[in-house]
């Protein structure tokens, strides 16, 4: 690589972060002094590859390529070949920026920790969100105690090509204890900080996410500039275990693991689970639909009050049945208020008392929102409690506070098919606060509750 396109570029892109950051009152990029170690987490993509050869120059860097899935025994000889292509392609990456790369396998822990959850999960029937789960336990959490042990705690930078940011809070006062932020990236279309709402903090304060700063189209023309090997290969697309071509067949995939429990298919007469029930098939169980698709089953289209096109509005785990009404836009598949469970604050320096006025400001000057899949719109949120459990009435244990709550939302615009098991990301502004599953959603106003 050309050392005079290196600067240029690295030039260029420290430019865009000084003037994308002013925007942010007393937050700022942290950077690695000259001789510290980086880690450059590689997956053979752009934005992983933009985000290695900006810190390239570093004579301790090194890049890092986790294994997390294979496909060896997959009939599908695409799916098969992906990782094996993923791990040439970051080997050229590597090469071309003379930086060494090592593989590492997680494949035992992204089974564990990952994959038999989410199928438990779909068991149950509830949509959960295997990407959250990735970050949290594998890409931030199992290679942070692999770093740890090679290079000591807190003795390395880690460089991700998340489109997030991570910053450090400017104090002026130079208070003891440093406090650092998880920020919605400046591409929206991009933006993955929902993905990133579970990380343990403790990890930010040796965390980079470059990509944050930039548009993916400054990306591709870096990269371009640079003459990366990687700088027009094709975004991936879904969870590592479907590969771009597979988006369709994700309920075949699920089959193979989950066993078939079959229930009724049914309308509800008078929309109450206590109204009369009509049968109109059969489903292989409650995994095999999410809340809000279309659902392909033959109804009487002579017939004005079933013509139409038909949706999944509720499961109902006691009886395995899934209920279905009519229309995309029906009553049913919208709701304003939501309950989530196992609501963890992201700062784990944050008090429930400041988590609080947190909530208390963002409420009153209309920045506090939610997100419950990502790239969403902002959401906006109009009421926001801690709601008691039974285990942990006062939120106090042992004497003790503790960051995993249960909150209760209402939101001023019903959303559709916000379905358990979902996160609920909520964010101050561009701000991650924390995040949590939804435990369910219904239309009540929650104040009181």
């Amino acid at each position: 690589m050309s050392l005079g396109r290196f600067n240029a570029v690295a030039s260029k892109y420290q430019n865009l972060v000084k003037q994308r950051l002013s925007e942010l009152n007393n937050w700022v990029q942290p950077s690695p002094s000259k001789f510290d170690n980086i880690v450059i987490a590689m997956s053979s993509g752009v934005d992983s590859s933009m985000s290695a050869a900006l810190f390239s120059q570093y004579p301790n860097a090194k890049g890092i390529y986790m294994r997390n899935w294979t496909n060896a025994n997959d009939s599908d000889s695409e799916l098969k070949n992906c990782d094996e292509q993923d791990w040439k392609d970051a080997m050229k990456v590597a090469k071309y920026l003379n930086i060494p790369l090592n593989l590492v396998n997680f494949e035992q822990d992204y089974w564990i920790d990952v994959f038999e959850p989410m199928l438990k999960s779909y068991q149950l029937g509830s949509t959960p969100n295997p990407d959250i789960l990735c970050n949290k336990f594998v890409k931030f959490g199992k290679l942070n105690t692999y770093l740890d042990e090679k290079f000591g705690q807190n003795n390395y930078w880690l460089v991700m090509g998340h489109y997030s940011r991570v910053l450090k809070q400017n104090d002026i006062n130079k208070s003891v204890e440093q406090r650092y932020g998880l920020f919605k990236g400046i591409d929206t279309h991009k933006d993955q900080s929902y993905y990133l709402s579970q990380v343990n903090s403790k990890v930010w304060p040796n965390t980079i996410l470059p990509m944050g700063h930039l548009f993916k189209k400054e990306v591709r023309e870096m990269a371009s500039e640079l003459e990366l090997p990687s700088a027009k290969k094709p975004d991936s697309q879904g969870i590592c275990f479907v590969n771009n071509s597979q988006a369709g067949k994700f309920k075949n995939f699920l089959k193979e693991y989950i066993p078939t429990e079959s229930g009724n298919i049914i309308t509800l007469e008078n929309d109450t689970q206590n109204g009369k029930r009509l049968v109109w098939g059969q489903h292989d169980g409650l995994w095999s639909y999410t809340i809000g698709q279309k659902i392909g089953i033959s109804m009487p289209q002579a017939d004005p009050k079933y013509k139409g096109t038909w949706f999944v509005s509720e499961k109902i785990t006691k009886t395995n049945e899934i209920v279905i009404v009519k229309g995309r836009d029906n009553i049913k598949l919208f709701h304003n208020c939501l309950k989530v469970g196992q609501f963890e604050i992201l700062d784990d320096t944050t008090s429930i008392t400041t988590f609080e006025d947190t909530i208390r400001n963002g409420l009153k000057e209309g920045t506090l929102h939610m997100q419950y899949r990502s790239l969403q719109e902002p959401i906006k949120v109009k009421h926001c409690k801690i709601v008691p459990t039974e285990s942990n009435d006062t939120f106090n244990i042992n004497k003790k506070e503790t960051k995993i709550l249960q909150l209760g939302l209402e939101l001023y615009e019903s959303q559709r098919a916000m379905a358990a098991g979902q996160y609920c990301c909520l964010y101050n502004g561009n701000q991650v606060i924390g995040s949590g599953p939804i435990l369910n959603t219904h239309n009540n106003n929650i104040r009181g509750t």
